[in-house]
Parts: C-alpha cells; sequence; structure tokens
C-alpha cells in the first residue's frame, strides 16, 4: 500500500474527498492517505500550511489534490514552483450519455508546459495608455514535456501535435518548437508535426477527432484544456495530473486533480459530480502502479454515465454518493 498525500481544499473538496475514500475502501484500499488541511482559511492564517502540503508531497512523491480557492497566493502555482512541475497533462474523451454540440467521438490528450509563457511574469504598467509583460520559455521543461508526449503516443496513441505561433513569437515559440522537433528524432516511429495555434484551434473545432496527442506552451494549453473539455459538453468531467521529472525525463512526483472548481453555490448539498475527480484518482493509482485498477475505475465512470447512471448536472438524478456507488458497482470485478 502506497501513501499518498491528500490535499483538502474548500467548497465541494470535502464532498469530493468522501467520495475517493469510499472508491479507495471498496477497491481494497490500495493507497492509504496522509490529509493535509489546504483550505483557504488555514492557508492564509499560517504559510506552514502551504509548507506542509508541498514538503509532504514532496516525501511521498504522489498527491491528490481537491479544488481550492485562490485569495493572495495560487496554490497550483505554489506547488509548480516549489515542487519543479513541468508537465500539466489534461486526457479527454467523448461521454455518452452527455449533451454536447460535437456528435463525434473525441479521446486525444493535452500536453502543457507547466511553466513559462507571459504566465511568468504579471507584467508593468508603463503610464496610462500601456502595459508590458516578458514572455518565458526555457529548455528543460520543454523536453520534459516533449518527451512525456511521445512517451504518451508509444504507448497508446497514433501522433504528436505541437502547436504554438511559432512564424510570429520567433524567438520564445520558435525555441519550443526547435526543442520538439530535436526530440521527436529519438521517437522515429511516433508522426509529429506543428501546427500553428490559431490554426490548429480551427481544425480542433471542425475534426477534433483527428488529434491523439497535442503538446503547446503554457497559456495556450490553459486555453486548449478549457475547449476541449467544452467540446465533450463539461469543464467538470475533466481530470488533470502535474508532473516532476528526472533529468532522463521519467515523472518522480504526480499530483492529481479534478479540473473542476470549488463550486460554492452548491457545496455541502451533496450533489456534486464527481466524475472529474474519480478519473483523476484513477490516474493516481495508474502512476501507483496499479494500472489495470486505474483503468476500470475511468471506464467505469463513463460506463455509468453512457447508461443514464449520472448526477443532476448531466440530466441525471444521482447526488455525489448514489453516483459513487454505481461506480464502484461497475468497477469491482465479478464475483
Amino acid at each position: 500500500m502506497r501513501d499518498v498525500a491528500e490535499l483538502n481544499g474548500d467548497g465541494i473538496a470535502g464532498e469530493l474527498r468522501d467520495a475517493i475514500h469510499a472508491l479507495n475502501e471498496a477497491l481494497g484500499s490500495p493507497v492509504s492517505f496522509r490529509p493535509v488541511d489546504w483550505s483557504v482559511e488555514r492557508r492564509e492564517a499560517s504559510p506552514a500550511a502551504g509548507e506542509e502540503g508541498v514538503e509532504l508531497t514532496r516525501a511521498l512523491g504522489v498527491a491528490m489534490k481537491y479544488p481550492t480557492v485562490t485569495q493572495t497566493v495560487s496554490p497550483n502555482q505554489v506547488l509548480r514552483d516549489a515542487l519543479g512541475l513541468a508537465v500539466i497533462h489534461r486526457p479527454c474523451r467523448t461521454y455518452p450519455g452527455v449533451s454536447s454540440n460535437y456528435t463525434g467521438q473525441i479521446d486525444l490528450h493535452v500536453v502543457r508546459v507547466a511553466t513559462g509563457g507571459t504566465y511568468e511574469d504579471a507584467g508593468k504598467r508603463l503610464g496610462y495608455h500601456s502595459a508590458v509583460s516578458i514572455r518565458v520559455m526555457e529548455r528543460t521543461p520543454v523536453e520534459h514535456a516533449a518527451h512525456f508526449a511521445f512517451r504518451l503516443a508509444e504507448r497508446q496513441r497514433h501522433s504528436v501535435v505541437s502547436t504554438s505561433k511559432y512564424t510570429i513569437q520567433r524567438a520564445a515559440d520558435g525555441l519550443f518548437e526547435e526543442i520538439v522537433d530535436e526530440v521527436a528524432k529519438e521517437y522515429r516511429n511516433t508522426e509529429h508535426h506543428k501546427e500553428l495555434f490559431d490554426s490548429l484551434l480551427a481544425k480542433l473545432i471542425i475534426h477534433p477527432e483527428r488529434f491523439d496527442v497535442i503538446v503547446t506552451p503554457n497559456e495556450y494549453g490553459d486555453f486548449l484544456s478549457d475547449a476541449v473539455y467544452g467540446l465533450i459538453g463539461s469543464i467538470g468531467l475533466g481530470a488533470s495530473a502535474s508532473y516532476a521529472f528526472t533529468p532522463s525525463h521519467q515523472p518522480c512526483v504526480g499530483i492529481f486533480d479534478p479540473a473542476g472548481g470549488t463550486a460554492p453555490d452548491i457545496a455541502g448539498k451533496g450533489i456534486a459530480n464527481p466524475s472529474g475527480a474519480i478519473e483523476a484518482f484513477g490516474y493516481l493509482l495508474d502512476y501507483c502502479g496499479h494500472r489495470d485498477l486505474g483503468r476500470r475505475l475511468v471506464d467505469a465512470v463513463h460506463d455509468c454515465i453512457a447508461s443514464g447512471e449520472k448526477t443532476g448536472d448531466l440530466g441525471g438524478t444521482l447526488d455525489t454518493m448514489q453516483f459513487t456507488r454505481a461506480v464502484i458497482a461497475r468497477a469491482l470485478p465479478p464475483v
């Protein structure tokens, strides 16, 4: 049994945590949670709370994180900076049974460089009429992202697309594409081509089923992640994984969380959709060596929703724990 840091947050975080604990117990407790109170009240009252979460995650190498409020400091940014998280991975797959404008089948992965871009610099006002910010692109995080994308493609996909505005941002985005091209030479059995980001968005809206793995700089990946979840009908269905790496580009720290937010309007009502958290837990189990168990869990979420067993936000009648029990029933092997 592997110990896992548990970063407990705000809003619906408690309900999502209860769902994950029920799942973990039903599956035979493949992991043991070590909780940290990461609520905004505690983080704002004591800087030690943030440090406690970082140090426990560093020591254990893996964490399950729940939605957190950003007040003065972003908890996600704290984790990225302190742990050297270089890559954010967002899988996106069509959910049968969820209403969406696009009716085809989507099964793609967004691999986002977690640092750099314009997010590193809040900028500076230059008098009344102007402002400026610096755009940063660093070789090592891009190398990690590129290797992660190509290894993902080798394992279960077909092709990698790198995307940026390399014809305009010739220095920063040009360096990004240059590095991805260099890494691509190590994966000769995997197809790779690059797309301008605006062109890719148009193609993604028209034919998203043609994309497998997309690797992209920081802010582009932020935009793209929400866009692809919009294509499948809800950002609340998304799960996210963030990784730090060894010098040989192997993940050494993994943090897993639902892509959705704290949803304060429904917090405490027991009706939150735990799908994103459950999928994130499935990816955590995979990372911890329980690949088959993680896969069964992710598939069980999709099977439940496809059969009409879903929460109210998706047009169903189940509350948080009722949906969780339905997932458990499908994830457990038949006796």
